[in-house]
């Protein structure tokens, strides 16, 4: 073996360092300094991330088995941030005397699960591809049904897994198809081979129909509603943004560097399947009133914007999709912080609970106010500026009449997220959440959420960067 492609992997690598360093901690340190496991674990991420902030130059390993690319690795720090931020929020729940035992575990599952997303992210052929869509989906269904103390965590739990094993078969089976008609398992050699005939459009089916799942697409979403609910707060707001970041990108590059001769047939259908998830998903997050269950489908609504910028397939695609979740990473997770830091304190997550909330905590309420309006995309918060971009990338391709329903799509979303916004300042309650302070950890992560929701679409800078790495990829 030549060991001197380890050093392509630079990320991978150091993140794996960074697993053991926390696995062995949490295997021998006793006393007074295990009490700063949380810090050290957030220090440790964060110090990772800074390492590998600065995107890698083009790079290949394993025969082209991995690549690597500057906005490969952007995607990357783009998911680790999020990782960071879902972190600082588990905190407190991590603190609880029922979690106190297991915080080894759930750092290292979750770093596993990121791990999975970078071997995902750097495939340069299937094979390599599936392993890190199987290491990213194994853990993430024991971190789904890691409270055993919570009611429906095991039935949540077994719904992730076996809708990922089903979604998992599938799409193996239309690699073997593609395998079977092309003979190689190569991103790079396969296009020369894929001529449209039926076993080739079949084996598209099969293989979007499993990153279908991933992604929350519509019909392909059942399993996320009960999921979301079932599974801790801090997993459910890192699956609803990472490995939802994650699988988005990955189809993107999938789409455009292998099943690009069949553009024209797989774009009608990402037509289709784009304007079910917006709309479907829209009108099931109307009838929500538990607060993880109505984040569950706005959150599949998100997937089909995101998915506008998947159809465009340019480099203005690629910026847009890259800054979208960035975005929307700030935005959900900001929700899902308020949500948490509440839940854990008063174990209210119904949106009636909120009645009243900005007269007992209005620093926690106005950030959810602003959270939504960025998911809503009002202007001038950062979540306008994210579907601008998306919207432009589809039109610019050509889909005008998929951006015009699509923001018709959004009045209707905008009218869901003002339902929360009305319950914490409009509606009475006699009886109201108490005023509390929430921990440190929260409170730091509520702060950067906010600061990327108010500045990240002032600040052009930031969409200007990425366009200029995606313009190099």
């Amino acid at each position: 073996m030549n060991f001197s492609n380890l050093f392509f992997l630079k990320e991978e690598v150091s993140l794996i360092v960074v697993m053991v360093f926390l696995l062995l901690f949490d295997l021998f340190a006793t006393g007074k300094i295990r009490r700063y496991f949380h810090l050290i674990a957030c220090v440790a991420l964060g110090g990772h991330l800074l390492y590998n902030l600065q995107p890698l130059a083009e790079a290949k390993a394993f025969g082209g088995m991995y690549v690597n690319s500057p906005v490969i690795s952007l995607v990357k720090s783009v998911l680790e941030a999020g990782a960071l931020i879902v972190f600082m929020q588990a905190g407190n729940w991590l603190a609880g005397e029922k979690a106190s035992i297991k915080r080894g575990e759930f750092y290292v599952l979750m770093l596993s699960t990121l791990l999975g997303m970078f071997f995902m992210l750097s495939s340069g052929n299937f094979l390599l591809f599936f392993i890190g869509v199987e290491t990213a989906s194994v853990p993430m269904a024991a971190l789904v049904a890691f409270d055993k103390y919570r009611q429906n965590a095991a039935e949540a739990g077994a719904k992730y897994i076996l809708s990922a094993v089903f979604a998992s078969g599938l799409m193996l089976y239309g690699v073997s198809l593609i395998y079977g008609t092309v003979g190689s398992l190569y991103f790079e050699d396969i296009p020369a081979g894929i001529v449209g005939n039926p076993i080739q459009l079949m084996a598209f089916v099969f293989f979007f129909v499993g990153m279908g799942f991933k992604i929350s697409l519509v019909p392909f979403h059942l399993w996320t509603a009960d999921v979301y609910e079932g599974a801790p707060t801090a997993v459910t707001s890192y699956l609803s943004v990472v490995s939802k970041g994650a699988a988005v990108f990955v189809l993107m590059m999938i789409l455009y560097k292998v099943f690009a001769p069949i553009a024209e047939q797989w774009q009608s259908m990402l037509y289709l399947i784009i304007l079910l998830t917006i709309t479907v998903a829209n009108l099931f997050a109307l009838r929500q009133r538990n607060l993880k269950r109505f984040m569950a489908f706005s959150s599949v609504s998100q997937a089909g914007y995101l998915m506008l910028a998947v159809i465009s397939g340019t480099a203005v695609g690629m910026a847009s999709l890259v800054f979208y979740v960035l975005v929307y990473l700030c935005s959900n997770l900001g929700v899902f912080g308020v949500i948490s830091v509440i839940e854990q304190r008063t174990g209210k997550v119904d949106m009636e609970d909120y009645n009243g909330l900005y007269q007992t905590n209005p620093r926690l309420s106005v950030l959810m106010m602003l959270s939504l309006f960025s998911l809503a995309g009002i202007p001038p918060f950062a979540g306008f500026f994210s579907k601008f971009f998306v919207f432009m990338s589809a039109a610019g391709t050509g889909f005008y009449v998929l951006v015009l329903l699509a923001l018709i799509n959004t009045i209707v979303s905008l009218y869901y997220y003002l339902l929360v916004v009305k319950a914490m300042f409009i509606n009475k309650n006699d009886t109201p959440i108490a005023a509390f302070r929430s921990d440190n950890y929260t409170r730091v992560s509520l702060v950067m959420c906010l600061l990327g929701v108010l500045f990240l679409g002032i600040f052009s800078v930031v969409y200007e960067q990425f366009s200029l790495v995606a313009w190099g990829m």
